[in-house]
């Protein structure tokens, strides 16, 4: 008896695709399957499982697509982490097609974003401050390109939640930077000022993180985070209106 025989319940062959996917997945959540492992090859898995392989593929294909599982090589599948853009991007969507406005982004980005700017302060790595450093710099020879703007902005604070060394506010806050593209594409028009707000911003930021200053990193995340909503408002943009996916660029 193989690995996959002795650790795997058989799939009840009514519920086909859907049920090997649903068994694998409990096996890999479960760490039985863990990440880095190869899978059985086909044959062994199908029979193991007690199903056609044509069922098997069609699970392990909904296994790819959620990114618990990704192919390594011709033949072999190996145990997978999602990843993180994915994720980021499917929450995105998710949100708002609950109707997520500005609003709501807001009440979170203003707790979570100091809490960021704070651990990456005392966390981050050399090369993740001068990245910071780097993001600021380049902004400023692009400060009147809204396009490169809202880039730098989305890429600062994804570069900042990476340096706080803590991958679940990594994932909690990722959706909000695909989500607020197009609630910030037309700000910086609307009222020219708020790009030069974001730059003093995000330059002290990138300083406090330099400096390991850690309350300086939140006090100026707080201020910026405060001051978004204050040019969403100067705008004239409706706080409680639902972000418009059909502007999203989400790939």
């Amino acid at each position: 008896m193989n690995k996959a025989e002795a650790v795997l319940p058989r799939a009840e062959k009514v519920y086909g695709y859907d049920q090997v996917a649903r068994i694998l997945e409990g096996e890999i959540v479960a760490g039985r399957l863990k990440v880095g492992e190869l899978l059985p090859i086909e044959a062994d898995l199908a029979e193991a499982l007690g199903v056609t392989r044509p069922t098997l593929r069609e699970g392990l294909r909904a296994l790819e697509v959620s990114g618990l599982i990704r192919r390594v090589g011709a033949k072999r599948l190996q145990v997978a982490t999602p990843d993180p853009a994915v994720v980021a991007m499917t929450n995105a969507r998710a949100l708002g097609l609950t109707g997520t406005a500005f609003k709501h982004l807001w009440e979170i980005q203003i707790e979570l974003e100091p809490l960021a700017a704070g651990l990456a302060a005392e966390r981050a790595s050399e090369a993740e401050a001068r990245t910071l450093l780097d993001l600021v710099a380049r902004l400023e020879g692009a400060l009147e390109d809204d396009e490169a703007v809202i880039r730098h902005d989305v890429e600062f604070h994804a570069t900042l939640s990476g340096a706080a060394s803590n991958p679940a506010l990594v994932l909690a806050t990722a959706p909000f930077g695909l989500l607020l593209f197009s609630a910030t594409r037309d700000l910086y028009q609307a009222v020219p000022a708020a790009r030069h707000r974001l730059l003093k911003a995000h330059r002290m930021i990138a300083q406090a993180v330099v400096e390991r200053d850690a309350e300086a990193g939140r006090l100026w995340m707080r201020r910026h985070i405060r001051d978004f909503r204050r040019g969403y408002e100067v705008a004239g943009f409706d706080l409680n209106a639902p972000i418009d996916l059909r502007r999203q660029r989400m790939g």
